[in-house]
């Protein structure tokens, strides 16, 4: 059986758990039966009237999807999953046995993160070592944001479910208020105890469903992060045989030291005899 096949078939149980999970808070009361079950499931899931009954559900409802959700991603952006090593291996023994063409074929096939970003850099092969780092970079980034997309479901059940929680909540003040209007100033304390629980329920499955899926968003993007950075690592090392070898280094010319020119040297200029000094003679 396929791997698919195996994930499909895996997901009822995993909803069957995530809604027992999103039953824990009132579960060990139930299990004391009689009159204190029935007080404790009102108390979480019963609220007084319809509107806030299936405000309540929902957010129940959407718990069990949140949890489900979370254990499904945890199980798909595993290290194995993303990274196998059995990838690395298989990719590196063909690229050193000089196996392009099988190397090339086998990242093809391969769905993993790593197999992805392989294929890539193998393709741009003829085009040199640059060109094939540069495909690491870019199938590196476009891969890690398509890992990113479905974990934003998380997000979004993080922060709607407090906007419904708080839907609840100023529902049921209004309830109660409005009963506090009609009884002119004096309502009967349980009346008004509806509507207020109303607003504490809701509140409360919208805190159960946001904190655990906004947790769970921040530590699986953080884990896809750094095993995709990791991955690019990897892919840069697998495609190491590729890399030119460096220019050898060779010895600068040396230039013969030239000697500085020695200036003419002066001859001091002769001292003609002095001449005797013409007199002009009367004739």
């Amino acid at each position: 059986m396929n791997e698919p096949n195996r994930v499909v078939m895996m997901r009822p149980s995993v909803l069957l758990a995530a809604v027992a999970l999103a039953v824990l808070p009132v579960a060990p009361a139930w299990a004391q039966g009689g009159d204190e079950t029935t007080s404790v499931a009102k108390m979480f899931l019963l609220p007084g009237d319809f509107l806030g009954m299936l405000i309540t559900w929902l957010l129940v409802f959407l718990s069990a999807i949140s949890t489900g959700y979370t254990l499904s991603l945890m199980l798909r952006y595993r290290r194995s999953k993303l990274l196998p090593e059995t990838s690395r291996k298989k990719v590196s023994d063909l690229l050193m046995g000089k196996r392009f063409v099988e190397a090339i074929e086998f990242a093809a096939k391969d769905p993993s993160y790593l197999g992805r970003i392989i294929s890539a850099a193998l393709n741009e092969g003829g085009h040199g070592y640059g060109a094939m780092e540069r495909a690491i970079e870019e199938a590196g980034d476009s891969e890690t944001t398509r890992a990113l997309r479905p974990i934003e479901y998380l997000n979004v059940l993080g922060n709607i479910a407090p906007m419904i929680g708080l839907f609840g909540t100023v529902y049921g003040m209004i309830v109660a208020f409005d009963k506090l209007q009609a009884s002119g100033g004096r309502p009967d304390p349980a009346a008004l105890a509806g509507g207020i629980s109303t607003a504490m329920i809701t509140t409360f499955w919208g805190l159960v469903v946001a904190i655990p899926a906004l947790a769970s968003y921040a530590l699986i993007r953080n884990k896809i992060d750094a095993l995709t950075s990791e991955g690019m690592l990897i892919a840069e090392q697998v495609i190491a045989p590729f890399k030119p070898a460096g220019p050898s280094p060779q010895a600068k010319p040396t230039t013969p030291k030239t000697q500085p020119k020695s200036s003419p040297k002066q001859t001091p200029p002769k001292n003609d005899p002095p001449q005797p000094p013409t007199t002009n003679s009367k004739p």
